[in-house]
């Protein structure tokens, strides 16, 4: 019996699921399958909606439904948060193999399928060896300025739909763009009027009516309006049929050549879901007051990918709108996603035969108004109003979603990121502080040497000593006191900076001081002989 408990132990961290799942109430359970059947409705409107952005079959976005939101939940750390098709990653995925394979065809769902097997890895992989730290290396300007892009891919995409005319062929936002302007006198009155209908109906369930099935009461609703305008069907374009069947298994495409031709893209897109998807966890946790393991949500992210590609999934997230419904409808664990996953098969075989009746432009008014929403607008002022250097962060990204292949625009954004963080712990600032700011036992120093008295606030290290020493050579004293309470770390290079400036003090006729060192500084700069036994006083550096 004794040694029962390390196995349980060991099996509760490969397989999150026994956390919660042993612990379920009648109470909860019940609280949960409402919830679970809430989210079920919900999702059959918005995977249809999602799948056609993607440039695949509507019944796509019902399977990524299915499966990836089952292995998301149970292999999961959050307790809240719902997975599935996005926006966000289904405009990226068709972005990502719009140049490689015609959107709908055979090849392009075979391509979406290795694609979101690869970005599982991905995830999986990253979840493994510990890395959840890494997405932080995505910044909230990157994030916001890659959404307001993709919001405006989303909707020129969509804008032929609500417009009546036929889709558009064209590759790129500037190109399809160009299209719509010269298709404008080809609009037809009744797709406008059934896409712009969509876009008011949903907006008054949201705002009056917001735990209403409003999504789907609409398509209802644009399905009747749409068969009176066009009772044969000539018109108005449909849904093409949906086949009436459980998720089918599909296996991806492991040539070499796939491989190779799909890796950036996937490692690209494996990053943007994992950045939704915690995102989307930690918001709902900070509510909560849970305890979020990136790692353990990295695990789960990719096994959801990775089985969704064997089960007619395409790559999946965390989903706000769900999860936030999910949260809403009183779900306790994360029982809620998985059940409303298996509700939503009776659903499919249910509604699969009645969507072939829903009208395209309502379908593209919900998808115009999830890129409406896509946009960030609390989130873009605040960049704006704070920070030239996160501005044009922002800027750049939203320029290369428009422009470059959505991969690119991610690194893009990442790179200069990056940049500007090098750029600013490259060049830590160095301050003369005045007599009054400093303590008793420096201004005795300074009385007694004529000393200048400067701050350092940042690590001194090899990318940094080269700016840190201009600034100190424009200190001509003999006598030079530096506050070192701002410097986190220093290496050899920074040993050597004070070093030198210890050698330009003494050839001055007076000594280089080092006060507040913190006590890792201060035990690097004792191993290296150059410093005294007490870091809170000021302390000659020796040469």
């Amino acid at each position: 019996m004794m040694a029962s408990g390390p196995d349980i132990g060991g099996l509760r961290r490969w397989l999150p699921f026994l956390r919660w799942l042993p612990v379920q109430t009648p109470r909860s359970l019940r609280a949960d399958a409402v919830a679970a059947l809430t989210g079920a409705v919900l999702v059959v409107p918005q995977g249809v909606a999602y799948a056609l952005l993607a440039g695949l079959p509507p019944e796509y976005g019902l399977y990524t439904a299915i499966v990836p939101a089952m292995l998301a939940a149970l292999f999961g750390s959050s307790r809240q948060m719902v997975s599935g098709p996005t926006a966000a990653l289904s405009i990226a995925l068709f972005a990502t193999l719009q140049p490689f394979a015609g959107a709908g065809t055979s090849e392009f769902i075979s391509l979406a399928l290795t694609l979101t097997f690869l970005a599982g890895c991905f995830q999986l992989l990253l979840g493994l060896v510990r890395m959840g730290a890494l997405i932080d290396l995505v910044s909230h300007s990157v994030v916001t300025g890659f959404t307001a892009g993709a919001a405006l891919i989303i909707a020129t995409s969509q804008l032929a739909y609500a417009l009546g005319l036929e889709s558009l062929q064209a590759d790129g936002f500037l190109a399809t763009g160009s299209q719509l302007l010269a298709h404008l006198d080809e609009t037809q009155l009744s797709a406008l009027l059934i896409a712009a209908g969509t876009c008011a109906s949903c907006l008054a369930f949201k705002r009056w009516l917001p735990r209403w099935p409003g999504m789907l009461i609409t398509l209802v609703a644009a399905s009747l309006l749409a068969h009176l305008l066009d009772p044969r069907h000539v018109e108005i374009l449909r849904i093409a049929a949906i086949p009436t069947q459980l998720p089918p298994l599909s296996a991806p495409d492991f040539s070499l050549e796939t491989l190779r031709m799909l890796t950036p893209g996937a490692i690209a897109l494996g990053l943007l879901g994992l950045v939704e998807a915690l995102a989307i966890a930690r918001a709902f946790a900070a509510r909560a007051g849970q305890r979020l393991d990136s790692n353990q949500e990295f695990i789960g992210q990719g096994l959801s990918n990775i089985g969704g590609a064997f089960f007619s999934g395409y790559l999946s997230s965390g989903s706000f709108t769900r999860s936030g419904l999910n949260v809403g409808a009183g779900a306790r664990s994360p029982l809620a996603a998985a059940l409303s996953a298996l509700f939503l098969i009776p659903m499919l075989m249910l509604a699969a035969p009645l969507l072939h009746y829903v009208p395209m432009p309502a379908m593209a008014g919900m998808l115009l108004l999830v890129a409406f929403n896509l946009v960030d607008r609390h989130a873009i002022h605040e960049v704006l109003a704070t920070s030239r250097s996160e501005t044009a962060v922002m800027l750049l990204t939203f320029v290369g979603t428009l422009l470059l292949q959505l991969e690119f625009a991610i690194y893009l954004g990442v790179l200069a990121s990056l940049v500007l963080y090098l750029r600013r712990t490259t060049r830590p600032p160095v301050v003369e502080c005045a007599l009054v700011e400093a303590p008793e036992e420096i201004r005795q120093v300074v009385k007694e040497h004529a000393c200048t008295v400067v701050r350092i606030d940042g690590s001194l290290f090899f990318g940094a000593c080269e700016s840190v020493g201009q600034r100190l050579d424009r200190f001509e004293r003999e006598n030079l006191v530096v506050l070192a309470a701002g410097i986190n770390f220093i290496d050899l290079s920074g040993i050597h900076l004070l070093k030198r400036q210890a050698r330009l003090c003494h050839a001055r006729g007076g000594t280089l001081y080092l006060a507040w060192a913190k006590p890792d500084v201060s035990a690097r700069l004792k191993r290296a002989g150059v410093f005294g036994n007490d870091p809170d006083k000021p302390t000659a550096i020796t040469i």
